[in-house]
């Protein structure tokens, strides 16, 4: 029997390491094509590569800066060029700069918000002529800090909330031919975090544990399989935003 995904072809930003590269991987096991986006970080995108091919799927790994506008433009361009099509964007690619109200300079400022918010708009952007096509569908990451109030994180807060806002503005723009959802993570952990995070993640989640990258790779599988939600924000946190 085919797997779910058999014959799609997903993008993932920030695919070479952490939660987006669980994210590829995952996809792949569930049939999809995949291309695997990365900025700096090559050998990890080609390792990458190597563990989505194994599974019997094509991937490639495209190089972008997506604080750039062009470099998206490209990024695309390479996809229709050597692909052809795109059912599935998964805007993961982002970062987590401390800066509190004294401290934030408009250089920290622009950072969060070029790469967590300015990044998947033009990403939607560029992909939404072959995303029509294919009836496709986006997923956006918010993470809790886009809801609750973190005030030494400003710049990354201001930026993820704008991220579910603008994730219910392209599923309106974008409705019917593809669906926009969106994952709001938190108390996630990962290999190689400090184990104070789990610590404290445990003890504010009703859950009384953290989540896993398997965790969230598992929400963004429901999503692209969930083909009457669209404008949906899926807090995945143990309950920690309670």
């Amino acid at each position: 029997m085919d797997a779910p995904l058999q014959g799609k072809v997903a993008l993932v930003t920030g695919a070479a390491k952490r939660i987006g590269r669980a994210v590829a991987v995952r996809l792949a096991m569930e049939g999809a094509d995949v291309v695997v986006h990365y900025n700096r970080s090559k050998a990890e995108a080609d390792e990458a590569v190597t563990e989505i091919s194994a599974l019997r799927r094509n991937s490639i790994a495209v190089q972008a800066d997506l604080t750039s506008l062009a470099q998206i433009k490209r990024l695309f361009q390479q996809v229709t060029e050597h692909i052809g099509r795109l059912d599935i964007l998964v805007n993961s690619a982002a970062n987590f700069l401390p800066a509190r109200l004294d401290d934030t300079t408009e250089k920290m400022w622009e950072a969060s918000l070029d790469t967590n918010l300015k990044a998947p708009f033009f990403c939607a952007q560029a992909a939404a002529p072959m995303l029509k096509h294919a009836r496709g569908a986006i997923i956006n990451f918010a993470d809790a800090g886009g809801i609750l109030a973190w005030s030494g994180y400003i710049p990354h807060c201001a930026s993820k909330a704008g991220v579910i806002m603008l994730t219910k503005c392209l599923a309106k723009a974008l409705a019917p031919e593809v669906r926009v959802n969106a994952i709001a993570p938190g108390t996630i952990t990962m290999p190689g975090d400090p184990s104070e995070w789990e610590a404290e993640f445990v003890r504010r989640a009703p859950l009384h544990r953290s989540g896993s990258t398997d965790d969230v790779a598992d929400a963004v599988v429901y999503l692209v399989n969930a083909k009457f939600m669209t404008g949906h924000v899926l807090v995945l946190d143990g309950g920690r935003t309670l």
